[in-house]
């Protein structure tokens, strides 16, 4: 179930359609493109496709799904402006939180987040996106957690749930940018056991976000990464 989804038995028949179909494009078993044929959805969720319908316009106004008089709900393709919109703004969320959060972190939360970084480095040899992109968002985690503005966490949590849907990984399409990654993170992890400025912290987490972003544009759009503005 997902983040802040209400338990099944308190769920609505829409509500229970509108998690279903979300935890499927989450966990790409329904990909961009995707038809959503309502009354299939019913027939598995054993209800009427009322409910479906309406789940379907929740999700299509959250943007996940598009739906088109006389041909149907599909899952929305990937835009890679939407891609590029969310990496700028996590990068400038998650360093500020990481920021924030870097002295309320504990000696076993530092261990715990070099352990992570540790199981990285060791995935470079038999690179699979996925599992690093899950180890990678379990290592930042560890270093937002403690901060202390819950609106700050809501909003990080957020871009990163969103980023799921856009892509799978984007170190599936920049590989050599994983090993630069986990550099980057015992940098980050040096900085807080140093108790360095916090606005060295933030400015070191937010341009290790924003570097892969910079890399995925230069392999995908060399034009236009050329007169990328800096963040």
């Amino acid at each position: 179930m997902s983040a802040g989804a209400a338990p099944a038995a308190t769920q609505s028949k829409s509500q229970r359609a509108y998690h279903w179909i979300k935890g499927r494009i989450a966990n790409q078993d329904f990909t961009p493109g995707y038809r959503l044929v309502l009354g299939s959805i019913a027939k598995e969720l054993d209800m009427s496709v009322v409910p479906v319908r309406e789940a379907i316009r929740q999700l299509e106004a959250e943007g996940l799904v598009t739906f088109e008089r006389n041909v149907g709900a599909h899952v929305s393709m990937v835009d890679d402006s939407q891609y590029r919109f969310s990496m700028q703004a996590l990068s400038i969320l998650e360093g500020t939180a990481t920021a924030l959060a870097a002295r309320r972190l504990s000696a076993d939360d530092i261990r715990r987040a070099r352990a992570v970084n540790e199981l990285m480095v060791e995935t470079l040899d038999h690179f699979d996106p996925r599992s690093f992109t899950a180890l990678n968002q379990e290592f930042h985690a560890i270093l937002f957690a403690r901060c202390a503005n819950p609106r700050m966490l809501e909003l990080v949590n957020a871009e990163w749930a969103r980023l799921g849907h856009l892509r799978d990984s984007t170190f599936s399409f920049v590989p050599g940018r994983a090993a630069e990654s986990v550099r980057e993170h015992e940098s980050i992890l040096q900085l807080i056991e140093d108790d360095a400025p916090l606005g060295e912290i933030e400015k070191v987490a937010r341009r290790h976000r924003s570097a892969t972003l910079d890399a995925y544009l230069i392999h995908e759009h060399p034009d236009e990464a050329l007169g990328l503005p800096a963040f």
